[in-house]
């Protein structure tokens, strides 16, 4: 049997919370449901294959699933989605029949000082630890060399770091990470390297210096110009963590997380 939206709703609904597995009928094809929700969580790590624990799995992959699972898993794919590990795949049922199953258990990170660090902080490490990252570095072989060749100015170094790393998506499914950075506004001195569904432009305010002392800015929906003496890294940790900045994400999730696009598997 298909997977559809709906019926995946439905089916992750009768999950028991915060933590339970859900055994599902042989009838329901189990590619369709990873597939389904690699389409609304994006790219998934591989937890179990054939029976075996993934190589490099640790507890901050969401082993705490294969508890649930008492050991039973055939294949598992898992999805940081905001507080929560979510897996999909196959399992032993108490029959010994392998069937899908879809799983869910509350997810916690690296617990991180009160204050943000000073300014010889890694903020790329950093937001590694704050968006519980697990999977392997989606774009490390990107030819900046060409990138900012095309462009015509260097960038900074956290930035390419970000985008090695985590390739396309969005930090807690919101804050969407530019590939490459959009030049429609470098006429007024801004290159813009993030964006959102409010229509709010994460830029830098360039200049003829080093990109790494680039400062953030924010071109927001109405035209105004809003600059922060950061660098991109940074910014993102500051606002996934910090309530009180102008544009913090902090008020909608206590975890958070990248949903990477299927684009970069």
């Amino acid at each position: 049997m298909d997977v559809t939206h709906a019926m995946l709703n439905s089916l992750l609904d009768r999950i028991p919370r915060p933590s339970g597995v859900l055994y599902l009928s042989q009838n329901i094809d189990a590619h369709a449901l990873v597939e389904n929700l690699a389409s609304l969580h994006g790219e998934p790590r591989a937890l179990v294959l054939d029976g075996v624990m993934a190589p490099g799995v640790s507890e901050v992959h969401g082993t705490n699933l294969l508890d649930l699972l008492e050991g039973r898993a055939e294949t598992l794919m898992t999805w940081a989605h905001a507080g929560q590990w979510l897996g999909a795949g196959t399992a032993l049922d108490a029959q010994g029949d392998i069937v899908p199953v879809l799983a869910v258990t509350p997810r916690r990170i690296r617990v991180l000082p009160a204050g943000i660090a000073g300014q010889d902080e890694d903020w790329v490490e950093r937001l590694i630890g704050i968006t519980g990252w697990t999977l392997p570095p989606r774009r490390p072989d990107l030819d900046w060399t060409q990138v900012e060749a095309r462009m015509g100015t260097r960038l900074p170094r956290d930035y390419k770091r970000m985008v090695e790393t985590f390739g396309e998506g969005a930090f807690d499914a919101y804050l969407r990470l530019n590939q490459e950075p959009w030049t429609h506004g470098k006429e007024d001195g801004l290159l813009v390297w993030a964006g959102t569904e409010h229509e709010n432009l994460y830029c830098w305010q360039i200049d003829d210096g080093d990109p790494d002392h680039w400062p953030v800015a924010v071109q927001t929906f109405d035209g105004e110009n809003v600059p922060f003496g950061c660098s991109t890294a940074e910014f993102v940790c500051r606002i996934l963590l910090e309530r009180d900045h102008p544009f913090t994400m902090a008020h909608y999730f206590d975890t958070h997380w990248f949903m990477t696009s299927r684009t970069n598997a």
